[in-house]
């Protein structure tokens, strides 16, 4: 019976272990191959270089850009996307009426394509027919270029932060309903207040979701690329460029295969050596006790 049993679940596991060495385990060994080549235009001859890409890429200031661009956007998520979140889901939680209208109106940016809201977004910030030149002429004021060295990265943060503020917000939102309501019914009879509720109560109870919040948004931090693709493209000047929007610069308009693959197999051991950390640091005392 044992015996069935296992061979039932083998048979069940093999077209997931199918898909996963086809389209994962395949494709990762060919890009660390192809990291040490010199490869380009997709050509199908490579030639072994060993460990000059990454030796370029240590010397390459865009990388550089693209590693002080990320760590921005680390920071932005942190406190604009997880705090927005936070906050909004609060306030909802002790609205009685309306409760499913604010809880649909903030998701609704996460069901947007992340290239429409990229797309709307460059629009805003056009010079010449953009809605922030529209206004500042409105007002009497002249147009301005929105889009420079300095504010590029900031503004593509904006989108961003505004797409994921909602699904996020919905995370806690459950989080907050699943606190025994017995914890607050005591609390209100020693005659806590609002502000205190939310910190001495609901924040600390939120612990381990807040935990795996944090990691995702860490983790996906990796993975932007179509709405800094869409609103800067990288520039002006690689101002705004990541290490996904450089990877796509270098691979398909400069056709440097070897190179962004480098560049990809950086991305992956950054992302799993962040999340990793964050999620050793942040789950530290939870393990403790």
């Amino acid at each position: 019976m044992k015996a069935k049993r296992q061979r039932t679940a083998i048979i069940f596991l093999i077209p997931a272990v199918v898909l996963l060495l086809c389209f994962m385990i395949y494709p990762l060994g060919k890009t660390i191959f192809y990291s040490f080549t010199a490869w380009y235009n997709f050509s199908t001859e490579q030639t072994f270089i060993g460990l000059d890409n990454y030796k370029e890429l240590i010397a390459d200031p865009v990388i550089r850009v693209a590693l002080r661009n990320t760590v921005i956007l680390m920071a932005g998520v942190l406190i604009f996307q997880i705090g927005f979140a936070l906050i909004l889901a609060i306030m909802v939680d002790g609205i009685r009426h309306c409760f499913k209208f604010f809880r649909t109106i903030y998701f609704f940016p996460i069901v947007i394509s992340a290239t429409a809201i990229g797309l709307m977004f460059t629009l805003i910030y056009k010079y010449e027919y953009g809605l922030l030149n529209y206004f500042v002429v409105l007002f009497g004021g002249e147009k301005q270029v929105w889009i420079n060295e300095k504010s590029s990265i900031y503004l593509a943060l904006i989108p961003v932060v505004w797409q994921y503020v909602g699904f996020y917000f919905v995370i806690f939102l459950t989080g907050i309903a699943n606190i025994p309501a017995d914890i607050y019914e005591s609390a209100m009879l020693d005659g806590i207040r609002p502000l205190q509720k939310a910190a001495y109560i609901t924040i600390p109870m939120l612990r381990s979701v807040l935990t795996s919040s944090i990691v995702l948004v860490i983790s996906g931090c990796f993975k932007v690329f179509d709405i800094i693709f869409m609103v800067t493209n990288g520039g002006p000047l690689d101002s705004s460029q990541l290490l996904s929007t450089y990877m796509y610069q270098k691979a398909f308009a400069r056709g440097n295969g070897g190179y962004a693959s480098s560049i990809a197999i950086v991305m992956i051991v950054l992302g799993v050596a962040v999340t990793s950390v964050l999620r050793k640091l942040l789950s530290g005392g939870e393990e403790n006790e």
